[in-house]
Formats: C-alpha cells, structure tokens, sequence
C-alpha cells in the first residue's frame, strides 16, 4: 500500500448484527470507494448497550477480519456506533467575553463557549458526544452560523448538546479496543444513518431519520441543517421475531426466517399457506396470523417513535417526511405503513456519497455502517456526531 494512502472505517455495533466497512478515500475528490465489508452476528448486548464484553468484542474482530481480508488493509482504527434509550438530546445555552472589539473569533473561542453552555446542564455520569450550535450570536447580532474569524466582543451560543451515559460508552470503547481498534469517535447509529442516506434540500427543510435496528429504534430530526433531536427507543426488529415465535409455537430462528422471508407491513387481504424449511422440517404458517403479530408490534414500535417525534416537537410536522433505515426498513409496505401511523411522507433510505459496489452495501441496513465511514473520511472530530449538516457533500 501506498503510504499516502488514506482510508476510512465505520462500524456500526448493532445489538444483533455488527457490520463493518472500509473505504479507500480519493486525495483530490475526498470522496471513498468501498473496498472492504463484513458482517457478524453479535451477542453479548441488551437493548444497544453492552452486557458481556466478550460478545461484541469477538463479533467486531470476526466483521473486521472479513472487511480487512477483501480490502487488503489492515484496520487500526475507526468511527463507532452508540446506541440505547440512554442517548439523549438537550438544548443548552451560554455566553463567554471574548475580549477587545477587535479580537478574532478563534476556535479556541469556541470550545470555551462550548463548554460553559454544557457545564450543569449535562450531568456528570454523562458523556457528550456532540455539541451541535444552531447559532450564534455576536455582540448582538443574531442567526450566525459560524463566527470563526468575526470580530467582537461578547459571542453567545445556542445548542444542542447530544449525550450518552459515560459507563456504557466506556464499556463499548472498551469492546473495540479489545478487538484493536482504537474508536476515534463514538456517533449514535441514527445520526450516522442520517449522513448516508439524506440530500441537503431534506436536510434544509426537516426530515426525520427512523433505524429500526434489531433491538432499538433511532430517531433523528434534522432541519435548516442540522440536527435538532435524538432519540432511542428500546424496541426493534427482534420484538417482531420474539412475538412470532411466542404466537406461533416456534423457535427464535425460524420466527426469524418467517420474518424474513413471508411477512409484511401491511396486512393482506389473503391467508396463504407459507413454507419455511429448518433442517430437514418443512414447517407452515399462515399469512393472516403472520401479518396481525406483526401488525401489532410495529404499531408499538411506531407509537414510540411517534412520542419521540412529539418530544421533539415535530408530530406530523416534517415537510421532508420521514426516512426509514435498518434491517426492518426491508419489511414490504414499511414505507407505506409508517406514511399511515405518523402522517407524514415516508420512504425507505439506501446509503449513498460513495463509490465502488459492494454486495448488499446499498440496503438499508448498512446505512449506519456507510455513514460512519463518511464521518470517519470528513476525519471523525473529538466530539461524535458531527459532520451531519455536511451531510452529502460526496456523490
């Protein structure tokens, strides 16, 4: 490999699934090609956050081994994925004297003022992720976006401070060193599905992001540019699994096939008979008992994520609708079906700002794991979730 040579990693630490992809950064373009991916079923979390070290360690050395073998290079270090209904959005305030008239706005400034609006208004068990400024104002003057280089003396700050509880990022920090991987930045899988799979008009006029993963669901609202709300609800696509195999006397993974393979967000009008082999059984199932267990869940599932979007003050109030992202973003009419429940548009959000092909990489399931590379090729800052309002600038 060529020394300078760049690369840029995202491994997205599901509770179920870990998926892993590396890309090849262009020096003149900055735009990566995907050269590399694995996936890896993952034990040893409950609900987005880690109960046994041992499982996601090995699971992201496992996805890691695979996206290092097709790529030809060795991963040292990459962006991470956080997850659970401990992330939490909070709006947070603050004012700093900057000096003389004409002093220049440094970034130094800036983390000044970062830090006194985020002082008592984080506990102390948490950690920040991101500080996401909606804007500044300077000696008075309001709506700026970014003051570097301005002159004044008085700079205020308006925010949105993203935080994680400290023990349980420590604890996945810990789960990727153990596979050696240095994390240079920790970002909620939501905000990292954010930045594959969303134009800047949708960014400009609201939208929200809704990953649905194996057993959390994220949700993002980002406008005028910027992100705007997290939130974590402790549901997923293995309540729909769980349900099914209680409902029709069956185990987790043929539930898991049925799911798969036969059954839909919508319910149909007909009750056909549906097969699915498991070892040398054929076993049956009905699609009318299929579709009211599934029906039932994702409505649980939806009424979450509804009360998220109220928190959030966006209710039936996002003119770009809403993007569907993680593996039950495959479930048939799940676009159609959350269009109903949150009475907005909505439509399901492939990854995308990269180039190469790479099988499976354009589902909807690998958008975290896409955007988490994008973020680590902007150079993953110290905080996480930045990068979002740059969203797309590639591809």
């Amino acid at each position: 490999m060529q020394e300078q040579s760049r690369y840029a990693v995202g491994i997205d630490v599901g509770t179920t699934m870990i998926r892993c992809v590396v890309g090849h950064v262009d020096p003149t373009t900055g735009t990566p090609t995907i050269v590399g991916v694995g996936q890896t079923p993952n034990t040893g979390m409950r609900k987005g956050t880690v109960v046994n070290l041992a499982g996601p360690a090995h699971a992201i050395d496992e996805a890691l081994g695979d996206a290092e073998r097709m790529s030809g290079h060795e991963v040292n270090d990459a962006t991470i994925s956080a997850n659970g209904s401990h992330i939490l959005s909070t709006k947070a305030d603050g004012m700093i004297a900057v000096g003389m008239a004409d002093h220049e706005i440094n970034s130094d400034d800036l983390e000044r003022l970062e830090e006194v609006a985020t002082t008592g208004k984080v506990p102390a068990n948490r950690e920040i992720l991101e500080v996401v400024p909606f804007s500044y104002t300077l000696d008075g003057q309001g709506g700026i976006k970014d003051p570097l280089g301005m002159t004044g003396t008085r700079l205020e700050i308006n925010a949105n401070v993203i935080s994680a509880m400290a023990p349980y990022i420590a604890t996945l920090q810990k789960a990727s060193e153990m596979a050696t991987v240095t994390p240079n930045a920790v970002v909620p899988s939501v905000i990292a599905a954010a930045k594959a799979t969303l134009g800047e008009s949708q960014l400009e006029n609201g939208v929200a992001v809704i990953d649905i993963g194996g057993a959390t669901t994220g949700v993002a609202v980002l406008e005028e540019g910027d992100l705007q709300f997290v939130g974590v609800v402790p549901k997923g696509g293995i309540n729909i699994t769980n349900d099914l195999a209680i409902v029709l006397k069956t185990d987790p993974e043929v539930a898991e096939k049925v799911k798969i393979q036969h059954a839909s967000a919508l319910v149909r009008d007909t009750n056909e008979g549906v097969s699915v082999k498991h070892g040398e059984e054929i076993l049956n199932f009905q699609t009318k008992e299929i579709d009211e267990i599934v029906e039932a869940r994702l409505e649980d599932i939806f009424e979450a994520v509804n009360r998220e979007l109220t928190k959030a003050g966006r209710a039936g109030r996002v003119p770009s609708g809403v993007v569907i992202t993680g593996g039950t973003a495959n479930l048939p009419g799940i676009a159609e079906y959350a269009k109903t429940q949150l009475g907005v548009a909505a439509r399901v959000g492939t990854p995308s700002g990269f180039g190469g092909v790479a099988d499976d990489i354009d589902k909807p399931q690998f958008a975290a794991a896409v955007g988490l590379m994008l973020i680590d090729a902007q150079g993953a800052p110290k905080h996480a979730a930045s990068g979002v309002s740059s969203v797309k600038k590639a591809g």
